[in-house]
């Protein structure tokens, strides 16, 4: 017996589509192939899912799926389903298939190809007209080091897929990657569309991104701003020796050269932002003789701010 869309996701039939996304992103995380490895129960739980979702995720399919007018695998008739899924689309709207993935087709191509076949007596959307498959979309989180560095990411599509995406040194926040002919499949051996991998860089708990550069904040101790110091600062390769110039102030900004992100054969360098630091415990013998030092020495560090008002 065919399953109902609605009890594959555990909703009742005529959920609102909020709850359908809630529930598909949920259910999508649990059974996700990636992170069930060798799982084969829990991948063929995401195909269904994701299967489900493809239908009841788009309002359009939802509707037509409640009337009783595509199955639960959604199968029509070829020229049917891509007349009413892009022939009468709204331009704004986006069809989606999982928490990853939007799937899109360019309606300019395909109109543009439709009438090109009709002039060469292709008969326009029947006589086997060929159209390109829609690009998927697919929503990549990596970590800022990763991004840096560079690595490579497996990802699974919602027909179980895995493709190996490469990410390049120096990739940035927002970045989309493109997977030629990894998209779905065009209609009367149209070639399929691509795969386009949007890039989300994960924040680091010490590294910030300034273009090609890194920042960091690095705290210094009291001595090693008076006197100076050579110390140990983290880059994205590694640790490295950094020297603090005697009389060092929080706030100032030393430059590590070349240790920032490498893009198009450059790489750029490492801010070093000093953040001179008291001890946790501040023993007798320093009150003692700071207040010593600034009975002598006294000294205002907001001199120059001058009147706010």
């Amino acid at each position: 017996m065919a399953k109902d869309l609605y009890e594959v996701l555990g909703l009742k039939k005529g959920a609102s589509e909020e709850d359908i996304r809630k529930t598909y992103r949920k259910l999508a995380k649990k059974f996700h192939p990636d992170l069930n490895p060798g799982d084969t129960a829990a991948e063929e739980s995401f195909k269904e899912i994701s299967a489900a979702f493809a239908i009841l995720g788009d309002d359009d399919k939802k509707k037509r799926y409640d009337a009783g007018e595509l199955d639960e695998t959604g199968a029509e008739t070829p020229q049917h389903r891509y007349y009413r899924e892009y022939a009468d689309a709204d331009t704004q709207h986006q069809y989606h298939s999982s928490a990853g993935f939007d799937d899109f087709v360019d309606l300019g191509d395909l109109f543009g190809d439709a009438f090109a076949r009709r002039g060469h007596g292709g008969g326009g959307f029947g006589g086997g007209m060929k159209v390109r498959g829609p690009d998927v979309r697919y929503h990549l989180p990596i970590d800022f080091l990763e991004a840096a560095k560079g690595t490579k990411h497996r990802v699974t599509m919602p027909d179980g897929t895995v493709l190996d995406v490469k990410i390049p040194e120096g990739t940035e926040d927002g970045a989309v990657l493109r997977l030629k002919g990894k998209g779905q499949p065009g209609l009367n051996d149209a070639p399929p569309g691509d795969a386009l991998v949007s890039i989300e860089v994960r924040p680091h708990r010490l590294f910030t991104r300034e273009g090609d550069n890194v920042a960091i904040e690095l705290p210094i101790g009291i001595d090693e701003a008076v006197l100076g110091a050579k110390v140990e600062v983290p880059t994205i390769a590694g640790t490295v020796k950094m020297t603090v110039p005697a009389g060092a102030t929080s706030g100032q900004t030393l430059r590590l050269r070349g240790k920032g992100i490498q893009n198009k054969g450059k790489r750029g360098d490492q801010l070093v932002q000093l953040k001179i630091m008291t001890p946790d415990e501040v023993d007798p013998e320093l009150e003692e003789f700071m207040r010593s030092w600034a009975k002598d020495h006294a000294y205002n560090p907001r001199a120059k701010m001058g009147q706010v008002l």
